[in-house]
């Protein structure tokens, strides 16, 4: 069985990384931005709880930028990213309850204030782990026009019965967070909802974590990395225009 690449493998976090920059302040946060900043596009990209100093995400904010859109990584976790050691089992809830996704919520409608004070006219969000529930908070509200999970953690059936937005949920075969069976409920949910587009799609041989987190030597966990990249852009370009 694969490994959960989330909480086995936690990056290094390096604030340098990415070819974009780090602003002091975007909509209250600091934040990673990248891309075209002339578009009127834009993706925020909400991270696990490994924050938004994470190379990989990085590297996935510069590619979605690529495209044509504005992307902002915000440090929801305000300078607080989870540190996992051999204590993580008892400060993980304090950490999470800290850090809850619905704060992380209603901090990023601040960071969609400042995109639309920018210009920006269509805004898609894609969460990892912790940040699927960002999404998917946003999108019960029609803050956004898309939304994407990948490997979401703390998203209910309920939850999922309250999205307006377009939304797409990329699930792994492998998960104790979202494993299948509740990803396919999901799905069922959605399905039923004619008035919202959805795509929901289960990548088999994965575990939780596997699109921010793959191993660079292992050339399956990037393959399955970049397929689900693929599937996010796709639905933005869809979309977000």
């Amino acid at each position: 069985m694969a490994s959960s690449q989330c909480c086995e493998n936690p990056p290094t976090l390096n604030p340098a990384a990415g070819a974009g920059s780090v602003l002091e302040d975007f909509g209250g946060l600091r934040a990673y931005v990248t891309g075209d900043s002339e578009s009127n596009c834009a993706i925020i990209l909400a991270s696990d709880i490994y924050g938004f100093e994470s190379p990989n995400l990085r590297k996935i904010g510069d590619d979605v930028g690529a495209s044509g859109f504005f992307v902002v990584v915000p440090d929801f976790f305000y300078g607080d990213p989870f540190v996992l050691d051999d204590d993580a089992e008892r400060t993980r809830p304090i950490w999470l309850q800290a850090h809850a996704p619905e704060k992380g919520a209603e901090d990023a409608k601040s960071v969609i204030v400042a995109l639309k004070n920018k210009g920006i006219t269509s805004i898609g969000v894609a969460g990892f782990c912790w940040g699927a529930k960002v999404v998917v908070e946003l999108a019960k509200s029609s803050e956004i026009q898309a939304g994407v999970l990948l490997h979401p953690s703390f998203v209910s059936v309920d939850d999922i019965k309250d999205v307006k937005s377009p939304i797409a949920i990329l699930g792994a075969e492998f998960d104790h967070l979202s494993p299948p069976q509740l990803v396919k409920q999901y799905e069922e949910i959605l399905s039923q909802n004619s008035g919202i587009d959805s795509f929901v799609k289960i990548f088999p041989g994965v575990a939780h974590g596997w699109a921010v987190r793959w191993q660079v030597d292992d050339d399956f966990a990037i393959k399955s990395a970049e397929e689900a990249h693929k599937d996010m852009l796709d639905w933005f370009l869809k979309h977000i225009k």
